[in-house]
């Protein structure tokens, strides 16, 4: 059973880390996203690199430039792809979270596709054999706990212990106007919380990855070859709305902002509306704990009204 103290610490954690997203919530300005260009678009800056290379790629469902997947693309452009790296949620994005991720082909391409959410977060040598570069592309929401940035430690780790340089195709972070939340506690280091940043750090991916390279923060502090390919025309008082939902659970841009807050009831028995329709936009009470209902008396008036709201 939750203790009264713990769900009053992530209630004020929750409230301290909503304050960040009240301007997009409310933000009646129409989104930035005609004039942005995602680093994936900008092909004539990184394809001379990639010609006659041997390919991998980390990247899901978000890997778009327009319509089309950057594997389909670099393939039509005579690139050789050896191997597909897939992050949680799988390569096409529709395993739930959590769910183990199985080795396998693209059925579309016949690619390899080798797990990075089963039995290792991390590609090893024999994964790794006969590729020359890898190429990461995955949008990120900017949130600690967002699994994308751990796979991009580990597989960076990789490219550095095994001498492969690593490109980020950077895209702009949707939750990149404001830094909150408390820093990680290092004795509570997992794949959720790798690093010691705050819960919203405000970077796009590939300055998330300029940072841990820099930091020494990959193992015996060993530093990648690594490229970024920034977005052009973006800066982080930009609003920019995802072309394709990050992951099963996180829907639309409204539960983009509210992820960073609503996710820590999930260490609680309330639930953020996983399965439903309304997936990170509410939160739902099966069974009101009584340290729940003692809330009004530690000055927490209205919060009450928020956590039972569906």
């Amino acid at each position: 059973m939750i203790s009264k103290q713990k769900l009053l610490v992530v209630c004020s954690l929750v409230i301290a880390v909503s304050c960040g997203t009240t301007r997009l919530l409310t933000n009646t300005a129409s989104f930035d996203n005609a004039e942005i260009v995602i680093g994936a678009a900008q092909i004539d800056n990184y394809l001379p690199t990639l010609q006659n290379k041997s390919v991998g790629l980390v990247v899901n469902q978000t890997s778009t430039i327009g319509d089309t997947h950057l594997a389909d693309t670099l393939l039509s452009l005579g690139i050789r792809i050896q191997a597909i790296f897939a992050p949680e949620h799988g390569f096409r994005g529709v395993a739930d979270a959590g769910a183990t991720i199985l080795d396998g082909k693209d059925i579309k391409t016949g690619i390899p596709i080798i797990s990075l959410y089963g039995n290792s977060y991390k590609p090893d040598t024999a994964d790794l054999k006969g590729i020359d570069l890898i190429i990461f592309d995955i949008q990120d929401v900017g949130a600690r706990f967002y699994t994308y940035i751990s796979t991009m430690h580990y597989v960076m780790e990789a490219c550095a212990e095994n001498n492969i340089q690593f490109i980020v195709l950077d895209r702009p972070n949707p939750n990149g106007h404001y830094v909150d939340g408390p820093v990680l506690d290092t004795a509570f280091r997992s794949f959720v919380g790798l690093h010691r940043v705050p819960v919203v750090h405000g970077m796009t991916i590939g300055e998330y990855a300029q940072m841990v390279n820099s930091e020494g923060w990959l193992k015996n502090s060993k530093k990648c070859s690594l490229e970024v390919v920034p977005c052009r025309n973006y800066d982080h008082n930009k609003y920019y709305e995802l072309p394709t939902k990050p992951s099963p659970n996180i829907p639309n841009i409204r539960a983009v902002y509210l992820y960073p807050s609503l996710c820590f009831f999930e260490g609680t028995p309330v639930s953020v509306g996983r399965a439903r329709t309304i997936n990170f936009r509410c939160t739902v009470i099966q069974a009101i704990p009584k340290a729940l209902t003692n809330l009004n008396q530690h000055q927490c008036q209205g919060l009450i009204n928020h956590c039972m709201m569906v």
